[in-house]
């Protein structure tokens, strides 16, 4: 394995920012603290929102999640990325049983599985964004974690809400949308999100090809 996919961006879990339900801020938080200690990598960083259209996705191994499978269909989650070679993806997820960070075919495969089995309206669709443009764009004011009597439905983080611009103090639905050419960065399908981020090493993908 390369120097560049040996670096630890975070040392350990338990040192990173984490509120449950608030997978959005937990990821703003992983980018900010890459920007602070890591620096050289935040180019290397993505935000990646899971959701589709009616906001109902499975997702298996996660901590809130029943069964032997720790499935849970959540309306979107959040998770990290660190993409610091063509070959080598790390997955940065803050709600997963899975190692801290997992590699990217290994979190796919467990947490995602296939769409195959799945009814259209429970796919997938995955929105990257540069952590940099994360970091830049990003505001929530917390309200969809509101009641309508204005009580909190999860207790939200010790710190002031994300804000990244006076004018528009929450817009987490655009980072939430499925739909191409809207919103920042870029939607995938599950298999276009693993085509464009998995990459076998040279060697392996030759052992595949004999």
């Amino acid at each position: 394995m390369s120097n560049d996919a040996n670096i630890m961006l975070f040392p350990k879990i338990t040192e990173c920012s984490y509120v449950s339900c608030y997978c959005e801020e937990n990821v703003w938080k992983l980018c900010e603290q890459v920007k602070k200690t890591r620096p050289a990598e935040l180019s290397k960083c993505y935000a990646v929102f899971v959701s589709n259209e009616g906001r109902t996705v499975p997702l298996w191994r996660q901590k809130a999640g029943r069964g032997d499978d720790k499935v849970v269909i959540w309306d979107y989650h959040v998770f990290f990325m660190h993409n610091p070679t063509p070959t080598r993806c790390l997955i940065f997820d803050l709600d997963t049983t899975l190692p801290f960070p997992t590699y990217f075919h290994k979190y796919v495969t467990e947490t995602f599985r296939s769409d195959l089995a799945l009814r259209p309206e429970h796919h997938r669709f995955f929105r990257v964004i540069p952590a940099e443009q994360y970091l830049a764009e990003f505001s929530s004011d917390r309200r969809h974690m509101r009641r309508p009597d204005g009580t909190w439905i999860k207790p939200p983080p010790p710190y002031p809400p994300i804000q990244s611009s006076a004018t528009n103090t929450h817009n987490l639905d655009d980072f939430i949308c499925t739909q191409s050419g809207k919103g920042p960065g870029i939607v995938y399908s599950l298999s276009q999100f693993v085509y464009t981020f998995f990459k076998l090493p040279n060697a392996q993908l030759n052992n595949t090809q004999n």
